[in-house]
């Protein structure tokens, strides 16, 4: 979550007058990834992190800089309280797609699918036994993909929606529980998470348990009671390149330990 913000703010500073270049060049990593998942099918932890990747990717570079492009086209400002800019003009325009976001709820809802979250919907308005599953096994990285931006849609919407004054605001009871019951529900979520076994539904299953979590992170910063280094790389770029380097350094240290000999039973 903080590379992902590192990012989308290096290629806003960085690249300034060629920023949507940039996020061009961004999302379309994305779908190399997404694309080079599906040679990766048969290993499935593999597949999976490049799923995962080009979700983060596409979500940064073609879906937020499309909300920053059209801020700037019809000249949106920020929300500013103090002097202070609160709330980025992108993300005043992103609600818009709430209607969007609704309609991929409802595919979901109507489909078979593996979420538990949508199987829980499905069976308490009595549809659950009339979808019958037509799994033959799933393109892991597109799940992967998919399950990233849906995830991340829908809680930069959350958000958005309990930061509006005309709904919540930052300090009104909502914003706390949001933030608290988020951290909260986290933890369930974790105490499940620790117990799986296997590495690439570990992964996808940690998809909504961080971003789940990340909510309390996000409206920790929102009340200013840290800085969030993330939004500032080049200020703290030590800090960033050691997060970066932990997650190459994790998942590099993951592959080589499962590489295992094969090991002859024969005598």
């Amino acid at each position: 979550m903080p590379i992902g913000h590192a990012l989308m703010v290096l290629n806003d500073q960085i690249l300034a007058d060629y920023k949507l270049s940039g996020a061009f060049i961004i999302g379309f990593l994305g779908v190399i990834a997404l694309r080079s998942g599906f040679y990766f099918e048969q290993k499935k932890s593999v597949a999976t992190l490049l799923g995962l990747l080009g979700g983060v990717l596409v979500w940064t570079g073609w879906i937020e800089f499309s909300f920053v492009w059209i801020a700037e086209k019809i000249g949106t400002l920020p929300l500013t309280e103090n002097g202070t800019v609160v709330t980025k003009p992108e993300y005043l325009i992103m609600p818009s797609s709430i209607g969007l976001l609704g309609s991929f709820f409802l595919l979901y809802i109507f489909s078979s699918n593996k979420c538990q979250f949508f199987n829980w919907i499905q069976k308490h308005i009595g549809i659950k036994k009339s979808l019958k599953s037509k799994d033959k096994g799933r393109p892991l990285a597109l799940v992967t993909f998919i399950e990233t931006i849906m995830i991340l849609w829908t809680f930069y919407l959350v958000l958005l929606m309990v930061y509006d004054k005309d709904i919540a605001g930052d300090k009104h009871p909502i914003t706390y529980i949001t933030a608290f019951g988020s951290l909260l529900w986290s933890l369930y979520l974790m105490k499940t998470l620790v117990k799986i076994k296997k590495f690439d539904y570990a992964i996808r299953y940690a998809v909504p348990t961080v971003i789940i979590f990340w909510n309390f992170i996000e409206i920790l910063g929102r009340w200013n009671l840290f800085k969030e280094i993330w939004i500032h790389p080049l200020e703290y770029w030590l800090e960033v390149s050691i997060l970066s380097a932990l997650l190459v350094i994790f998942i590099a240290y993951y592959f080589i330990s499962h590489k295992k000999p094969q090991v002859s039973l024969k005598a």
